[in-house]
């Protein structure tokens, strides 16, 4: 557990990734007192229900303009880990988009210092993005 908290902990290697399970990364961020978002993406097929469930999982203001840009643009202000469940349903292309902006985001927090990954539940491997670390 201590390499994985380490990678958790390091702001330059912040982004967006995968892993089969989420125990290991909810047990090592646990561990040091760091608190993980479960953002649940199931069933949610369409751009806007997608971008209005992670509004309202991260209390997003009322300015949100559900849209890409918005999304980016209140990104900025959440900080940490944020674990997304049940990405199957989406379309590739809104997929695609949306693991952009969350890289775009994790890079912005790198170059503040700041720690911020984005971390997909993908039991099966399908999603094309690095995996947060090797599993046995």
């Amino acid at each position: 557990m201590g390499k994985l908290l380490e990678r958790l902990k390091d702001a330059s290697r912040s982004g967006a990734y995968r892993v089969r399970a989420d125990a290991p990364v909810l047990d090592a961020l646990g561990e040091a007192g760091l608190s993980t978002v479960k953002i649940v993406l199931g069933g949610a097929t369409a751009k806007a229900e997608v971008l209005q469930r992670i509004a309202r999982t991260l209390e997003f203001p009322d300015w949100f303009g559900g849209n890409w840009d918005a999304l980016e643009d209140c990104l900025t202000e959440v900080h940490g880990y944020l674990l997304f469940y049940g990405h199957e349903g989406i379309a590739a292309d809104d997929l695609g988009v949306l693991i952009d902006v969350l890289q775009s985001s994790a890079e912005f927090h790198a170059g503040q210092g700041e720690p911020f990954f984005a971390v997909f539940v993908d039991p099966q491997r399908h999603l094309g993005i690095e995996d947060l670390f090797r599993e046995a």
